[in-house]
């Protein structure tokens, strides 16, 4: 009888903290980055659970699409591109809470297995394709061929789409190159689709590519469940860098991809994985710089316009 009623207490127990939990919706930005799993591995392990968050994910198709989701209140946290953080200037209800990911290395430059195009060099007035005008991966074209002394416009940008859109003109030869995420790459590669010419990450090894958002009115009502699920976020990074292999086998499946490619993503992006949340003074420069030569804003904004340091350092 005793035992029952211990067990019958501890099913209580667990029922009042399951009833207890807050929904918080959290959005990705596109679903093919390694970089957003951690949200998929925190929730399969209990991590948010043990802050008392039930999470809903929702993938969007694209930064643009995960501001309005923002703006509309459908989602409360996003995880997206720090471009987007100049909005917050113009007036979006939005702020970046937290630094995601440091230098580009989830990104590379693709072309056909047979280009004759061996390096980076031979980028030169080439047609290279990214997904929209305006976008990290714009500015990062434009600061590869400044770095190599063409100037900000030494190759054709083409606005071209999404990855499915920016594929399809490579392989009918639209494009010369374009620029995805690692991930797709390594995916092309391993079906002998495309190739690698370079990785990002040297072209802007001080920049802040990724951030995670919320929702100002969100925050402003619910401030410790977004501190909660920061716990929970950086509690789930130190998982998958303590558990590769575990960790890789949920990532997997939730970008549907191969446990080797994500195995492959792994080695090359964690290391620039954010451990703690806390903005790079430098990072945030470079993305100053960036805002005003991609034309979206007019001056170089300060840090209380684009993100707060309320939360971080981030201490799981």
């Amino acid at each position: 009888m005793k035992s029952f009623v211990i067990a019958l207490s501890a099913l209580l127990v667990f029922a009042t903290s399951a009833q207890a939990a807050d929904k918080i919706n959290v959005g990705k930005a596109v679903q093919d980055v390694w970089l957003y799993t951690p949200v998929d591995v925190g929730i399969e392990q209990g991590i948010f659970a043990k802050q008392g968050l039930d999470v809903e994910i929702s993938i969007l198709s694209g930064g643009a699409k995960l501001q309005q989701a923002l703006l509309s209140g459908s989602i409360d946290i996003g995880l997206g591109g720090s471009q987007a953080m100049a909005l917050s200037v113009k007036g979006a209800p939005t702020i970046a809470v937290a630094s995601l990911a440091g230098p580009p290395a989830g990104f590379s430059i693709l072309v056909l297995p047979d280009s004759p195009i061996k390096s980076v060099a031979d980028l030169k007035g080439k047609s290279i394709g990214f997904a929209s005008n305006g976008s990290i991966l714009d500015w990062l074209q434009q600061r590869l061929s400044i770095q190599q002394g063409w100037g900000q416009h030494g190759m054709n940008g083409v606005a071209a789409g999404g990855s499915q859109a920016s594929e399809a003109a490579l392989r009918s030869r639209q494009l010369d190159a374009i620029i995805s995420t690692t991930e797709t790459g390594f995916s092309l590669e391993a079906r002998h689709e495309a190739r690698i010419l370079s990785n990002m990450q040297p072209f802007a090894p001080n920049l802040i590519t990724q951030v995670i958002f919320a929702r100002t009115p969100y925050l402003s009502e619910h401030p410790d469940r977004v501190e909660r699920f920061l716990k929970a976020w950086f509690a789930s990074v130190a998982s998958i860098a303590a558990n590769k292999e575990k960790s890789s086998a949920i990532s997997a499946r939730a970008l549907n991809m191969d446990t080797a490619v994500v195995a492959r993503a792994y080695d090359v992006e964690l290391p620039y994985l954010s451990r703690d949340g806390v903005f790079d003074p430098k990072g945030i420069d470079v993305l100053r710089e960036s805002f005003v030569q991609l034309g979206m804003l007019d001056k170089p904004p300060t840090d209380e316009q684009i993100l707060t340091t309320r939360f971080v350092p981030v201490k799981p």
